[in-house]
């Protein structure tokens, strides 16, 4: 499956199903433009995970990232507190 339609496709499934939780109708939920390039460097891969891995403290929804739950950065230390033991199957 091409890349662009791959996303497509789970885009759609993404919003449809956040959109019902969040009880959110009307209003696009991802925003319209896709951002991709190849990551020529360890360097550039860290500095990007990095980034991803902040976006919840950026946000205001928790102080450290390793505090937050869904997040890969709590993996080096065993998860989130908010997990209390608890892990995805």
């Amino acid at each position: 499956m091409a890349l662009p339609k791959l996303t497509k496709s789970l885009k759609g499934i993404t919003a449809k199903r956040a959109n019902a939780m969040l009880a959110l109708t009307g209003s696009p939920f991802w925003q319209e433009e896709s951002y991709d390039h190849l990551v020529r460097h360890e360097r550039e891969f860290e500095r990007i995970w990095n980034y991803i891995e902040e976006n919840p403290v950026r946000a205001g929804l928790v102080k450290e990232c390793s505090e937050y739950r869904w997040s890969s950065a709590g993996w080096a230390t065993g998860g989130s507190p908010a997990d209390l033991g608890v892990r995805p199957t």
